[in-house]
């Protein structure tokens, strides 16, 4: 059993800032990268920014300089921090994890629930 836990969402004006968390939890040996995706509606998901284990980024062009990725391996969690917020932006954040199992001897892909993100103008 492996559990993400997302928080941090909610509403803020453009030009705001808000920081997402993720938090992951169960039967984990190790963690291989962490990342965001968006999804509005009637769009695609789309990666926003996906960090490994040794702090390796890659970031959507929409979202460079903007926002920051950054993970904590000690607690098995990953941040989202965005600033300069745009209602562009605005669209459910699920966290996406890489991890092994004990049980395994290969990694698997996990998705949070989802936490959503709107931004006014």
């Amino acid at each position: 059993q492996v559990q993400l836990e997302e928080s941090g969402g909610g509403l803020a004006q453009a030009g705001g800032s808000l920081r997402l968390s993720c938090v992951a939890s169960g039967s984990i040996s190790s963690i291989n990268t962490m990342g965001w995706y968006r999804q509005a509606p009637g769009k695609q998901r789309e990666l926003v920014a996906v960090i490994t284990r040794y702090g390796s980024i890659n970031y959507a062009d929409s979202v460079k300089g903007r926002f920051t990725i950054s993970r904590d391996n000690a607690k098995n969690t990953a941040y989202l921090l965005m600033n300069n917020l745009k209602p562009e932006d605005t669209g459910v954040y699920f966290c996406n994890v890489r991890a092994g199992r004990y049980d395994t001897a290969y990694f698997e892909e996990f998705w949070g629930q989802g936490t959503q993100v709107t931004v006014s103008s």
